[in-house]
């Protein structure tokens, strides 16, 4: 009997073609508008866990208050070396590197480009050496002794920061001081990231003349599954050493929990506002289909008749709608997944080859696919319900008599 269900409603829709595609346009529309941001979604989460993954999971950081992170953020309030120290003897406590940002002019073969740079202290830096991020894809990472050399982000050799690819063994001038380039870095996927110049402390000091200045301290601890409670003591320590209660705090401590918990309450919602926007696309379209279930059971309303006197019961001619109705949404449903995957892999082509990141990535799970279609048919057939819960109400004698 289901069977002869879908046959019927299928039958019904091919007599109606045109009338049938502008109909499930805006289920069409709203279909591939919701999976397409949720695929992003999805993307987006997985790049930046896997991110963090990068960074390892027994680092927290602490910054001064008020600076996000990004390189020359910057902040009214700093933290010095004597920071430093205080979260070094902090029991749990395994390593501890610091950098400094500063914005850079950077001169290669008579062409000047604008971008972050970042100090070090080069006897710390297996800390640096240890994070994922920071791997050489030609030359190798910066180490103690690398005074006047610099490791440069992977922009200058494939992106066409310059208009030569810059190598390894190179001179850049940035600052008005020549550096030569040690090694450069595998892409981060970030391209202000892939754009940074790292180099030591001291050459760093001497062109920006930051003084003992410090942007941001990595703490690597000795135990990850320790990371929150280590993480606790340097908050009590440092407010100790700096005279401050949790009220006029005036650094933060990020651990990687922290940090996804925030880009996550961020993620969803600038998602859900997104969604709310497409969710108005699907009212519509859900108001066309029950417009033209009405106008389909008025045209068929002798058909209805005939029906019904052969011996088609109310509820035989209401799931006849109803699966009709939710056909026109699983079409929809399914043109629009079709439709979402396009834009969604066009987004991430134009991510990675326009604009140098790997972070708009799109995934396209199974339960994401299975639910929108399932979506798509549920409304269908709810926008179908009261147009088929009419039809099935249609007087036998007066239908028949219907012209």
């Amino acid at each position: 009997m289901i069977k002869d269900y879908f046959n019927l409603a299928f039958r019904n829709l091919r007599k109606r073609k045109l009338r049938s595609w502008l109909t499930i346009l805006g289920i069409v529309i709203s279909i591939a508008t919701i999976f397409m941001l949720i695929s992003l979604s999805i993307g987006l989460e997985g790049a930046v866990k896997e991110q963090f993954r990068l960074l390892g999971a027994d680092k927290f950081f602490v910054q001064p208050q008020g600076q996000l992170g990004g390189p020359g953020a910057g902040s009214a309030v700093q933290l010095t070396e004597k920071d430093v120290e205080v979260i070094e003897k902090v029991n749990g406590v395994k390593e501890v590197s610091y950098s400094t940002f500063g914005s850079a002019e950077v001169e290669f073969q008579n062409q000047k480009r604008y971008t972050f740079s970042v100090g070090y202290p080069l006897d710390k830096a297996e800390v640096f050496g240890e994070i994922e991020l920071y791997k050489a894809e030609e030359g190798r990472i910066l180490e103690e002794g690398d005074e006047g050399k610099v490791m440069i982000g992977s922009q200058y050799k494939h992106n066409n920061f310059f208009k030569k690819p810059v190598k390894v063994g190179d001179k850049l001038s940035v600052n008005g001081k020549q550096f030569e380039v040690k090694g450069i870095l595998e892409t981060v996927g970030n391209p202000t990231d892939d754009r940074i110049i790292y180099m030591s402390l001291t050459d760093f000091r001497e062109i920006f003349n930051t003084g003992d200045r410090v942007d941001q301290i990595i703490v690597q601890v000795n135990d990850e599954n320790e990371i929150n409670g280590i993480a606790e003591r340097t908050e009590r320590k440092l407010r100790q050493f700096r005279n401050v209660d949790e009220k006029n705090q005036d650094f933060t401590i990020l651990t990687p929990e922290e940090l996804l918990e925030s880009f996550a309450i961020i993620l969803n919602i600038i998602t859900g506002f997104l969604l709310s926007i497409a969710t108005i696309s699907l009212i519509v379209g859900g108001i066309g289909i029950a417009n033209t279930m009405y106008t389909s059971v008025l045209e068929r309303t002798r058909e209805i008749g005939i029906m019904k006197a052969v011996g088609a019961r109310n509820k035989d001619v209401m799931f006849i709608f109803l699966i009709e109705s939710g056909l026109l949404g699983l079409v929809g449903g399914l043109i629009g997944i079709l439709l979402g995957m396009g834009i969604g892999r066009g987004i991430e082509y134009i991510a990675v080859n326009q604009l140098g990141t790997t972070l708009l990535q799109v995934e396209f799970p199974l339960y994401l696919i299975l639910g929108c279609l399932a979506f798509s048919f549920l409304i269908g057939a709810v926008s179908g319900t009261l147009p088929a819960w009419k039809a099935s109400k249609t007087n036998v004698v007066d239908a028949l008599r219907y012209e």
